[in-house]
């Protein structure tokens, strides 16, 4: 990946990520679209409900600067959700109830209720709290839950706080949060293909992918390893991410079209499989 690609670092929440009971796919989804969108997730954490975890965590992800940081979980209105309770003491961003989270949090209790889904309207203290923002945060509609999302711009980094529910979550990022991101990573450019190698040893294809990726460090080569057996066919994974997205595919067609080559040489054969 190009050193000038914007970065970002992820903060999964939620005990049940860390007993087991949940399978964090939030990170892996933020992962694969900010790589397409040509940012580089440079660090990954999953992390208790536990508010000096969270602040410790993110008081280093902030002295390490990315340019966008994402937590996601601890945002609904129980007490155990006190990922903001954290990014609050993190950042120095006392908590205070916001006017338009409050609407959005009624308006949709509001919704909730005429739909026969909860019992009352009411904003009670646990439906209040998720308009607890930290001081200078912006809002982001939920489109499906109750919880906004947070945006909260700091002195170097974009700090973004998400629910945990996976179709919230996605939800947000593709609707009010889609602008903000695109702000930040700019037209930074990202592409990758897959091959096919008549090859079921790794071993052997060592060598060959560290001379392409020598010649090439910008763009990233892995061989996918399976299993070994008659027949295995490997996996060479090419992709690099670039200042454009026209550079960063003439990064790896340069690449590819040497590394066939090379496997050619080899008596290897390939079969370009495309991106997933």
């Amino acid at each position: 990946m190009g050193s000038s690609s914007p970065t970002a670092e992820i903060l999964a929440i939620g005990n049940e990520l860390l007993l087991g009971e949940v399978v964090d796919t939030n990170t892996s989804w933020l992962c694969r679209l900010l790589t397409r969108l040509g940012g580089r997730v440079r660090r990954a954490v999953l992390l208790p409900d536990e508010v000096e975890a969270i602040r410790a965590e993110l008081e280093g992800a902030l002295r390490r600067g990315p340019d966008l940081v994402f937590t996601t979980g601890g945002l609904g209105p129980t007490e155990d959700d006190r990922t903001l309770m954290a990014v609050a003491l993190a950042t120095g961003r006392p908590l205070e109830e916001h006017p338009q989270a409050l609407q959005m949090v009624a308006a949709r209790y509001q919704a909730l209720a005429a739909a026969g889904y909860v019992a009352s309207p009411e904003l009670t203290p646990p439906r209040r709290k998720m308009a607890l923002l930290p001081q200078g945060a912006v809002p982001l509609a939920n489109p499906i839950g109750a919880a906004p999302g947070v945006l909260l711009p700091l002195e170097q980094t974009l700090l973004i706080c998400l629910p945990g529910v996976p179709e919230e979550m996605k939800a947000i990022v593709e609707g009010p949060l889609a602008p903000y991101l695109q702000s930040r990573l700019g037209k930074a450019g990202f592409a990758e293909l897959r091959l096919l190698v008549d090859c079921g040893d790794e071993s052997r294809l060592a060598p060959l992918l560290e001379e392409v990726q020598h010649r090439w460090p910008q763009v990233y080569i892995k061989s996918r390893a399976r299993a070994f057996g008659p027949g295995v066919r490997l996996r060479i994974y090419v992709s690099a991410a670039a200042s454009t997205p026209e550079e960063a595919r003439a990064l790896i067609e340069e690449a590819r079209r040497h590394l066939e080559e090379r496997l050619r040489e080899a008596g290897i054969g390939t079969e370009i499989l495309g991106p997933d």
